[in-house]
């Protein structure tokens, strides 16, 4: 069996980019749902959602990097 080990805690999401950021929204009741702005809504009843707002594939990839992979990809990265 392999082992491995986790080596820090890091958060992207609707509430924030960093753990911080993650952690005082939650604390804060702070709500990560808002209008969506990533795509058309119109065709769709839904119109509200939790999108990571603010987010730059630069800060985390390099440019090559980030036309190879979706924005999906890159968060599960």
């Amino acid at each position: 069996m392999r082992r491995f080990v986790v080596t820090s805690i890091g958060a992207l999401t609707s509430l924030g980019k960093n753990l911080h950021e993650y952690w005082e929204g939650l604390k804060n009741g702070v709500s990560g749902s808002e209008l969506i702005t990533r795509f058309d809504k119109e065709k769709i009843k839904t119109k509200f959602a939790c999108e990571v707002k603010g987010y730059d594939s630069g800060n985390y990839f390099d440019r090559k990097e980030t036309n190879k992979l979706d924005m999906y990809s890159q968060f599960v990265i």
